[in-house]
């Protein structure tokens, strides 16, 4: 799963928690002019711009500090939304039960994007089940994932063929 460089992650993810928020995993795309570093946060209560903003302000302020990230980069926080990205396996466990689409790094089954039911989780094993068909993945064969919210299951949207 695509997560930043670990030293981002230790550096960051305290910050967000020390702020009573769950970081749930942070993007980062590095680009000579265009990088960007994206910051996923949840609470219980759900995101809202002055959360994004309270965080923004905090990690700037370290990031310029610390200066981890070489080049420019623009940093982005942003609540994960109703087709959240999963970066850990606990996100998975989380949802058990849920739909996901999930992007591989080589196919499985004849599949690169598998939409389907996630079944259970065992060590680093994701049981996915699409119809019929059945597939175990393991977590690091996975290049993305996201849920795929309620509102598009009802409308047949977001299809992994």
């Amino acid at each position: 799963m695509k997560q930043a460089p670990e030293h981002l992650v230790n550096l960051i993810e305290p910050i967000v928690e020390g702020l009573g928020y769950e970081c749930v995993g942070i993007d980062y795309n590095p680009h000579p002019q265009h990088g960007l570093l994206r910051i996923y946060i949840d609470s219980e209560n759900g995101i809202l711009v002055e959360d994004c903003t309270k965080v923004s302000h905090q990690i700037s302020g370290v990031l310029d500090v610390e200066d981890p990230i070489q080049g420019n980069y623009q940093l982005e926080v942003s609540s994960p939304g109703g087709d959240r990205p999963f970066f850990k396996i606990s996100q998975f466990e989380q949802f058990i039960g849920s739909m996901v689409l999930v992007n591989l790094f080589k196919a499985i089954g004849g599949r690169r994007k598998i939409t389907a039911l996630i079944k259970k989780v065992e060590d680093d094993i994701i049981t996915l089940q699409e119809g019929e068909q059945i597939y175990e993945v393991p977590f690091d064969a996975m290049s993305k994932a996201r849920l795929v919210p309620e509102y598009l299951i009802e409308k047949g949207g977001r299809s992994g063929k």
